[in-house]
């Protein structure tokens, strides 16, 4: 599309910032919603499967928010998702806050917490798409890879702060993080209502077939994403409470030290993705392989330490293996098939994330509740198991 110079670079500023917003407010709630769910009387597979249905809706209505934006426009969409998020997210703290006043039995919570979060979700699930959507609209191929490239680093850096932030507002009430969460993303929805103009509908949109995830080409890359996603999750989703339960923590503590953990996990991605990657020239499975002997090392680390600094380390070491696996998973994905089917095999790929977030989080929670070591050797297990298949599956391209 052809935009004014001044008004596309505040137009990629403004989706820049809209991208780092969604990222704090969509990890922010990991650092605090183990104590915040325990001080309200949940146990911890009810805790997961609050994550596990928004993950399960945001799987689902992603690809239609994308086909919304086709026909409503990029702008419409993107907004909706920013407000949205806000507004359901008041809604959602809102919950907490009743329960914790005690007008609510845990019960009775739980079902209006799973409620607001997946309604949130709805709408939450806009962002992401428009985003990228848009910015390919305002971006020549010649720096289309750049500008989506900017976008997921963007949503890197609020997955870093997003933890880390909330574990220090988190001293202020368990809650606090999650109002501020509001006000970042409603900031970034009043800059987008004035920084980004309503793009011209394509005149024509070419309909391709439909890419399934049983394609032979991607299938054991599909396999691949979601259980090592599903592994990621059984982490982010546990490792409150173990640091709850083995350093005999109170809520705020614990939301602080999972608040540093998180961040350096995410920081040590960033590292790898920024200043490794770049300089190797390997195939995407070999990136995949690689990653997987860390994060076994991390997983087995997590089961058997009982000190702070061993739990630190072992998220750190998860974070340099997720560095190599992410982008060896998409890289992967994107070269498996033909140019004209990049779009599809995106949304194909970018489906696995929150499958793998929609079975994690409750399985590593019902492990949790059987053995707070059983978590960590089950993603041992499957991360082992996964290794040997990609080391059968034949990189052709």
């Amino acid at each position: 599309m052809s935009q004014p110079t001044a008004a596309n670079a505040l137009a990629k500023r403004t989706l820049l910032l809209a991208a780092a917003a969604m990222g704090f407010a969509q990890t922010v709630l990991f650092a605090i919603l183990a104590p915040l769910g325990r001080e309200i009387g949940l146990i911890e597979v009810q805790i997961g499967a609050i994550i596990s249905c928004s993950s399960l809706t945001i799987f689902l209505v992603s690809p239609l928010w994308g086909r919304a934006s086709d026909m409503w426009g990029r702008r419409k969409v993107l907004l909706i998702g920013l407000f949205g998020y806000s507004a359901g997210t008041i809604f959602f703290a809102g919950v907490f806050q009743a329960a914790l006043l005690g007008y609510l039995i845990p019960l009775i919570a739980l079902a209006l917490l799973i409620a607001t979060r997946v309604a949130n979700a709805v709408v939450m699930a806009a962002v992401t798409p428009s985003a990228n959507a848009y910015m390919a609209d305002i971006t020549t191929v010649k720096d289309r890879i750049k500008g989506m490239g900017a976008i997921g680093a963007a949503t890197n850096i609020g997955s870093i702060l997003g933890p880390a932030v909330g574990g220090l507002l988190a001293s202020i009430s368990l809650l606090t993080p999650l109002y501020f969460s509001v006000i970042l993303t409603l900031g970034a929805a009043v800059l987008a209502v004035y920084a980004l103009p309503v793009l011209p509908k394509p005149k024509e949109i070419k309909v391709l077939p439909k890419l399934k995830y049983t394609d032979p080409r991607i299938f054991p890359l599909v396999v691949a994403g979601v259980l090592l996603f599903m592994g990621f999750a059984i982490v982010q989703q546990t490792i409150a409470f173990r640091f709850q339960d083995v350093l005999a923590l109170d809520g705020t503590q614990t939301a602080k030290i999972v608040g540093v953990s998180l961040m350096l996990s995410a920081a040590a991605a960033l590292i790898v993705q920024l200043l490794v990657i770049p300089r190797l020239s390997v195939r995407p499975f070999v990136l995949l392989r690689m990653s997987m002997p860390m994060m076994m090392v991390a997983f087995a680390i997590m089961a058997i330490a009982d000190t702070q600094t061993m739990y630190i380390i072992a998220m750190s070491i998860l974070g340099l293996g997720m560095g190599f696996a992410g982008p060896g998973f998409m890289a992967g994905a994107s070269i498996a098939v033909s140019a004209d089917e990049q779009g599809a095999v995106a949304g194909v790929a970018g489906a696995c994330p929150p499958l793998g977030f929609t079975v994690g989080p409750i399985l590593g929670t019902y492990l949790y509740s059987i053995d707070g070591t059983l978590p960590y050797w089950f993603a041992f297990g499957c991360y082992f198991l996964l290794f040997f298949f990609t080391l059968k599956f034949k990189d052709k391209h």
